[in-house]
């Protein structure tokens, strides 16, 4: 593949910012997928370490002597923090966010920062391609694939380069970055990326995806980390609401909506006046989730595994984002802040 260099135009640097918390199952593809990059300019890369007792820390030293990496301590433990404090230290032009559970493609970096520079967006980034290890795994990735599992974000299903509301992970010039005061830090410990993202579309400003930008990421592996992921999401989902007075999309409605209506028809049922309500909101769900779960089925066992995927995202989702409403506004906004960025 031939490499996607600026003509005429100096290559501007570029740090990498990755957060990480016990991650030696996965770092080590992490960073020889960087370390294969064919970008020719000058690349850093800072890691934010939360605090790992797995082994990750001892794998990062190995890397010292073939990559330009420096890694810090995050005391904080949260990403937010972690990746305010690499861009403290950062020295390039433009930051990319790089996850610790993904891979990238050999050009990831160079169609960055080309689909950066060669826009008027003041992000961009590529879609969220999940690929699971595990039998539970891939049927997480399954169920990522299904609009009726995930929803309908551009960021999961796009062919096609578009404006957005967010993106995964993403690229953006350290300028800009600063400009805006960084990642804010949510209770939750989740959704920094589309609070930034929206703080900068708040501005009238784009947030570009561009699907050639390619990675993929490995997805939780058991069902109980699956449900916490998503409980964080849901909630801090509530969290942007509280803060910036709406959410990003109005996606999260779904998941809610389906919790919220099986504790009402519940009572109505408990009352004496009728189950059928709640039987036919049951009903729909699990025709919703077991087309969802189509995308796993190359068995029996792999539909029954993607279902149970679908099941776990909807709810925990949903009881996530309900958990955040009921926290008072004033409570979450003294709990969000911006973590120094040094």
């Amino acid at each position: 593949m031939a490499r996607a260099t600026l003509p005429n135009v100096p290559t501007p640097s570029v740090t990498v910012l990755l957060p990480v918390l016990n991650e030696a199952t996965t770092i080590d593809t992490c960073l020889a997928s960087l370390a294969g990059q064919d970008y020719t300019g000058q690349v850093t890369i800072v890691v934010a370490d939360g605090g790992s007792t797995d082994g990750t820390l001892d794998r990062l030293e190995r890397w010292e002597g073939r990559l330009s990496l420096e890694v810090l301590p995050n005391p904080r433990r949260r990403q937010a923090h972690g990746l305010n404090l690499a861009a403290g230290v950062a020295t390039g032009e433009i930051l990319v966010r790089a996850d610790g559970h993904a891979t990238y493609a050999k050009d990831y970096l160079s169609r960055s920062v080309v689909a950066l520079t060669g826009s008027n967006a003041v992000a961009v980034g590529g879609r969220l391609s999940p690929e699971g290890t595990t039998p539970f795994g891939r049927a997480v990735a399954a169920a990522m694939t299904s609009p009726l599992g995930i929803g309908p974000g551009h960021f999961h299903h796009s062919t096609t380069p578009q404006f957005v509301d967010t993106v995964y992970l993403g690229a953006f010039r350290r300028d800009d970055f600063m400009s805006l005061g960084g990642f804010r830090s949510f209770p939750s410990g989740a959704v920094e990326d589309a609070d930034l993202y929206y703080r900068w579309r708040h501005q009238s400003r784009k947030v570009l995806l561009d699907p050639s930008i390619r990675s993929v990421y490995q997805p939780r592996g058991t069902p109980g980390s699956l449900a916490h992921q998503f409980f964080r999401y849901g909630q801090g989902k509530a969290e942007m609401l509280h803060v910036n007075g709406r959410w990003p999309s109005w996606r999260p409605v779904a998941p809610t909506a389906l919790v919220l209506g099986a504790v009402t028809f519940t009572i109505v049922g408990v009352i004496g006046i009728t189950w059928w309500a709640l039987l036919a909101l049951i009903g729909a769900w699990l025709i919703a989730v077991g087309a969802a779960a189509t995308r796993g089925a190359g068995s029996f066992s792999a539909w029954v595994r993607t279902a149970a995927a679908v099941a776990i995202m909807h709810w925990s989702y949903g009881v996530g984002l309900l958990r955040g409403l009921l926290r008072r506004r004033s409570t979450v906004r003294r709990e969000v802040t911006p973590p120094p960025l040094a």
